[in-house]
């Protein structure tokens, strides 16, 4: 199965040197010796554009790291007491990747999105299993593939996946699915079981139990995934 845009995207990078003496401007309330993480805002200054971010300056970071997201935007994650310049100069130099990733995020910006957690998955996965298990039955019976077995998986960035030794991968959210994008989803992994491709030979395949498979593909790829 194609790859859907996850929506939430990160960097981790090592600092270039060890983090310097705390300065005043950058703590927090201190509860004790626990120091709590603050965050304020700013502005990354490029050649081109200027890309509004916030800071996050945690104890428990040991790195500097650059998330992504369509709810938060820009968030730069940098261990306690690192200098202004050492993360702006971070910034700077991963200013590409971030605009990249800014770009395709603003695709999904008014679509239909699945907010869901690791609690959801551990509640939903055992229905996952059977709604899949009963629907590959079903559709395999015109079909009669031979598979090893069925999974369900937390998976970022995809629906389904078939592999090269026939087992066939479901993401646990597939259960927020209408029943005509269930069965094209179930459908298109098990015709990955005769064509490990895109061709023209695994559309004609999907095609016959899913006349409509375009309408249907379109309809799911324009479904972002939030984790």
């Amino acid at each position: 199965m194609e790859k859907e845009l996850n929506n939430r995207l990160s960097l981790r990078v090592q600092p270039t040197c060890p983090p310097k003496p705390w300065r005043r401007w950058k703590q927090s309330q201190e509860l004790g010796d626990c120091r709590v993480p603050r965050m304020h805002s700013g502005l990354a200054m490029t050649t081109t554009t200027k890309i509004p971010y916030r800071l996050r300056t945690s104890s428990r970071a040991r790195r500097m790291r650059i998330s992504v997201s369509c709810d938060a935007g820009v968030v730069v994650t940098v261990p306690w007491g690192m200098e202004e310049n050492i993360f702006e100069k971070f910034l700077r130099a991963k200013s590409a990747w971030i605009l990249k990733k800014l770009k395709l995020i603003s695709r999904y910006k008014n679509r239909p999105r699945l907010k869901t957690s690791k609690a959801e998955y551990r509640a939903l996965k055992h229905q996952a299993m059977h709604i899949a298990t009963e629907r590959v039955k079903y559709w395999n019976s015109f079909y009669n593939f031979g598979y090893n077995r069925i999974s369900i998986r937390n998976q970022k960035t995809r629906w389904g996946s078939c592999s090269k030794k026939g087992n066939l991968n479901f993401n646990y959210k597939s259960v927020h699915l209408s029943h005509h994008l269930l069965d094209y989803l179930i459908v298109h992994e098990l015709c990955h079981l005769k064509e490990m491709n895109h061709s023209r030979n695994f559309w004609q395949l999907v095609s016959q139990t899913i006349p409509n498979y375009k309408l249907a593909r379109k309809e799911l790829r324009n479904i972002a995934i939030i984790k």
